[in-house]
């Protein structure tokens, strides 16, 4: 279940960011809508899936040490990313409240290095969960959430870009999607 949970957060935020200028003109939170379609994913996505919950590509218990090492990895770049960034930053309610005047550009501590560690935390979380169990559809999953997560990424940054400007433009092109700069 993890996996389904994870392997769908791409797919609230491709909710959200294209039609961020829709969201913002509701008068009633869009939560209201975006959370139960969101948890209608999940149970979709548990009912696709539920064949292949079983089958292996591999056993071995060795696995989980990786995993583990990718687990703490996520976990550190998630108590990173919540540094200089707010709870309602984090929750994405710039992108859909009109009231919310907390506009500002991020661009310290990890967002130094890679400008979407939430969703290099997440990756690394459902590595975890792919690399330790050697589930097909763990791995199946991981494959999806990158691939509607690069998706997501620019539609993102390209409202982002509309929101900062010359700002984010520069700081696009100074700093890594998600695999890190480390120096």
């Amino acid at each position: 279940m993890a996996c389904v949970v994870y392997s769908t957060i791409p797919v609230f935020w491709l909710m959200i960011h294209p039609f961020a200028g829709r969201w913002r003109a509701r008068r009633r939170s869009p939560y209201r809508v975006l959370l139960p379609v969101w948890m209608a994913i999940w149970i979709a996505t548990a009912a696709i899936t539920a064949p292949w919950r079983s089958a292996a590509l591999y056993r071995a218990d060795w696995a989980w040490g990786p995993a583990v090492l990718l687990f703490a990895m996520g976990l550190f770049i998630y108590s990173r990313s919540s540094k200089n960034f707010t709870a309602k930053q984090l929750g994405g309610l710039p992108e859909v409240h009109g009231g919310n005047r907390e506009q500002r550009l991020v661009t310290e501590g990890i967002r130094a290095r890679v400008r979407h560690p939430v969703y290099l935390a997440h990756l690394c979380e459902m590595l975890a969960w792919s690399v330790g169990t050697g589930l097909a559809v763990c791995w199946g999953l991981t494959a999806f959430a990158a691939a509607t997560g690069a998706l997501m990424i620019r539609m993102e940054d390209a409202e982002l870009e509309q929101r900062f400007g010359d700002a984010y433009r520069m700081y696009h092109n100074s700093v890594p999607a998600v695999i890190p700069r480390v120096s």
